[in-house]
């Protein structure tokens, strides 16, 4: 043998097996385990690759990834994970989504809703950016944002309980006309049993400083907060499931026709409501919250 191989005696049997596999280009096998004392079974053993012990649970990474539509993160994934009994640290989840070369779609564009022009006399906003509740039905905020389909435009309007993050009730026209919200909070009240005192956040579009709105809200023993003007901070909660709907669902299809995107957006906020948890909700989902 070569000097260059130097003494090997006291080296491990996996360290054997990986020299011997170095030099196999140049010696015959028979003489390099006769030299490294090494038996011919001990040393294919050692050069086998090793079995991932990881090969189940990235299996069930991959399909939460697919079924989110690329949508959950490592922190997202491991709180799934735990859920279905597997307990693994978030930082092993990272590690092995790198492996497996997948990641979360990143959010990184801004929307602003549709606020329409200024009629009518806005309120106080009372509400002052305190999003935190207790319970549900104690703080709602609404809104109304714009699609682009097939070359027509498609109004949604929406709203959405603070506490829960659930979108209680929404409607969808080619107007952003006053039948459009009137549908949408009528549907509100209907769903959650005439709740009263509720403050209901919305921006001073003219739909919301309209007499109707403002009328039903009254009958309904409601308490009516604006956003201030141009500051879509203040209705951060629904401007951000807008932005959640437009990166997770909206921007990521082709829609061939107004009948097919109205479908698929009932899909995705169903979704949002019973399927998609979130850290926000300690990894729970909003129905989950409102059954609580």
């Amino acid at each position: 043998m070569p000097k260059k191989i130097g003494d090997l005696s006291s080296s491990s049997q996996r360290e054997k097996s990986e020299a011997i596999k170095e030099l196999r280009s140049v010696y015959k096998l028979d003489r390099l385990l006769k030299y490294f004392d090494l038996k011919r079974s001990t040393f294919y053993e050692n050069i086998k690759p090793k079995k991932d012990k990881y090969i189940e649970i990235k299996q069930k990474i991959l399909e939460i990834y697919n079924k989110s539509n690329k949508r959950k993160g490592y922190r997202w994934i491991t709180s799934d994970l735990h859920k279905s009994g597997v307990q693994i640290n978030h930082k092993t989840v990272l590690r092995l989504m790198q492996q497996l070369g997948i990641k979360s779609i990143v959010r990184s564009k801004k929307y602003n809703s549709y606020s329409g022009a200024t009629s009518g006399i806005a309120v106080e906003n009372i509400l002052q950016r305190n999003f935190s509740t207790t319970s549900i039905n104690q703080k709602w905020t609404t809104d109304v944002t714009e699609f682009k389909v097939c070359g027509k435009k498609i109004y949604l309007s929406g709203i959405m309980d603070m506490h829960s993050k659930e979108i209680i009730a929404h409607t969808v026209s080619f107007s952003p006309n006053m039948k459009l919200i009137m549908n949408m909070i009528k549907l509100a009240y209907k769903k959650t049993g005439n709740p009263k005192n509720v403050i209901i956040q919305s921006d001073q579009g003219w739909q919301y400083r309209h007499i109707s709105y403002k009328y039903f809200l009254k009958k309904k023993h409601a308490i009516q907060s604006m956003s201030r003007k141009g500051n879509c901070l203040d209705n951060a909660v629904i401007e951000n499931f807008w932005g959640i709907l437009k990166t997770e669902w909206f921007y990521l299809n082709d829609f061939d026709s107004v009948d097919k995107f109205l479908e698929e957006l009932e899909s995705y906020i169903h979704y949002f409501n019973y399927e998609r948890d979130s850290s926000v909700l300690n990894y729970r989902t909003p129905i989950e919250v409102r059954m609580k």
